[in-house]
């Protein structure tokens, strides 16, 4: 199902698409009047992601509606603070978008909370990261203190409980067995405000082993519990995480950005789904959401107070354009259709790592049950960086992953990620799935590495001539066949 269609059948009319495509034209018009390059790069855009396989497991296409809404007045709206509570003036709109995107989330994913202002997922992580320090740490030290603001504290108090939340301890997936970054890893901001370990996967399976984790909960009594990934091509207990976190006073917060439209189109139900299990839930909007790029938080009505404060603790002007969009894609989730579109990502998903399977591929915990396939591509005697660059030639866009243990780094990598969300959106099935395993395995293994002067090259590779033309014609008869926004024309 398209992105068009999934709206139309929403009631929108058959006249939708003509209607987007006088839309995107008027508006390209204007701009070409500033700066037509930008124009240019605009159409151009639309014209490679058409033409080419979109297997990015983090990448979506957001219905026209949602694109558009991005482009509106509420981009020049400052509104600070919360819904009727704003250090602007004249936020009465932004409180309406604002209101219904926060709306839309509650009743989608069944949340006492929702937040909607967060630029990105990061920023969601951090909100929650801070909101949990808040009221873990922050709100018991004050109220021993007996003070009711930090700014009622002396230098000395001040700089005790400054150190105290500065001072405490997250446990979280692994980068190489699918984590992510912002979970608490040195390089990322959220590794410098907490002390950090990681729990891996079974080195046999590949799978998350709740007995390890739990050990490794007693042993390090973490004041967060982290889970979600970005790359664990499996589904997770979330009611054995809440154990866990349950056990050793942790709080539990999930990390949904990748799964957070599964969540939403009810693939993931009862232990699957983290939203009634956990604390506090993250999420971007966009990826399997299909929304905005964007992120969300969800909480208990214990963190909701502190979560609410995202701005001015961690959060700047809220982006109101974004959060209309926000608004705008939740409610095309709640149809009906989305439900569909969910359940065809997941046995896409499977379709493509049996297809990558029967033709001798190797696959991290050797399938899927969510929306991502992981590929190893040690099998081909290639890197990641190898394999990527390789199937781009071909018109395969996709990213190199790490895979547990990797020997070659988080920067060549020895595997692939492959996600289901955007073709699935074009109207891909299985049949198109197998076929894009069979274009992928081609074109991998007619890939060789080629060696540099100085020794073998993580970089450099050489593909067979006439594989990137086989390739990209057999891709285009599935494009062809599955347009992206049909109907629209630049």
């Amino acid at each position: 199902m398209t992105a068009d269609a999934s709206v139309s059948k929403s009631g929108l009319g058959a006249g939708y698409a003509a209607t987007a495509s006088e839309a995107y034209q008027a508006a390209l018009r204007v701009i070409e009047q500033v700066e037509p390059r930008v124009a240019a790069a605009t159409r151009k855009e639309l014209e490679d992601q058409r033409s080419s396989l979109k297997l990015i497991a983090s990448e979506n296409y957001a219905s026209p509606a949602v694109l558009l809404t991005m482009g509106t007045w509420f981009s020049d709206k400052y509104a600070e603070g919360t819904v009727g509570h704003r250090f602007y003036a004249a936020c009465q709109n932004v409180d309406t978008v604002e209101a219904l995107a926060a709306e839309h989330a509650r009743e989608l994913f069944g949340a006492p909370y929702a937040y909607a202002q967060p630029h990105s997922g990061i920023d969601a992580n951090l909100v929650a990261f801070w909101a949990i320090l808040a009221t873990r740490i922050e709100a018991p030290g004050l109220a021993e203190l007996g003070a009711k603001h930090v700014n009622d504290l002396s230098e000395a108090d001040w700089e005790k409980l400054r150190s105290k939340l500065g001072n405490q301890r997250l446990l979280g997936m692994s980068l190489d067995t699918g984590g992510h970054l912002t979970h608490g890893f040195r390089p990322n901001i959220s590794g410098k405000m907490f002390h950090q370990r990681s729990y891996g996967t079974d080195a046999q399976t590949g799978l998350i082993d709740y007995d390890a984790v739990a050990a490794a909960a007693r042993e390090f009594k973490p004041l967060v519990l982290v889970a979600g990934y970005s790359a664990y091509p499996r589904r997770v207990n979330f009611a054995k995480m809440r154990e866990i976190a349950d056990e050793v006073g942790a709080t539990l917060m999930v990390d949904m950005a990748h799964f957070a439209g599964l969540v939403a189109g009810k693939v993931f139900t009862g232990d699957e789904n983290p939203v009634p299990h956990a604390h506090v839930t993250t999420t971007t909007t966009h990826k399997s959401l299909r929304g905005p790029r964007g992120g969300l938080v969800l909480a208990t009505e214990e963190y909701a107070p502190a979560v609410d404060k995202g701005c001015p603790m961690v959060l700047g002007g809220p982006l109101s354009h974004v959060m209309a969009a926000k608004a705008v894609a939740l409610a095309e989730a709640r149809q009906p259709e989305f439900q569909t579109y969910a359940q065809n990502v997941a046995d896409n998903a499977k379709s493509l790592a049996d297809g990558f399977l029967k033709r001798g591929a190797t696959l991290v915990t050797g399938g899927t049950d969510n929306h991502l396939v992981l590929l190893d591509v040690q099998s081909f005697g290639l890197t990641g960086r190898q394999a990527e660059s390789a199937l781009l030639d071909a018109g395969v866009v996709t990213n190199r992953n790490s895979i547990p243990n990797d020997p070659n780094g988080a920067w060549y990598s020895s595997g692939i990620r492959f996600g289901t969300p955007a073709l699935t959106t074009r109207g891909f099935g299985a049949d198109e799935f197998d076929k894009v395993a069979e274009l992928v395995v081609d074109v991998l293994s007619n890939t060789q590495p080629t060696a540099a002067s100085n020794g073998p090259s993580k970089a450099k590779y050489t593909l067979a001539d006439g594989t990137a033309d086989r390739v990209r014609a057999a891709s285009a008869e599935m494009l062809d066949a599955n347009p992206l926004y049909p109907g629209l024309t630049l």
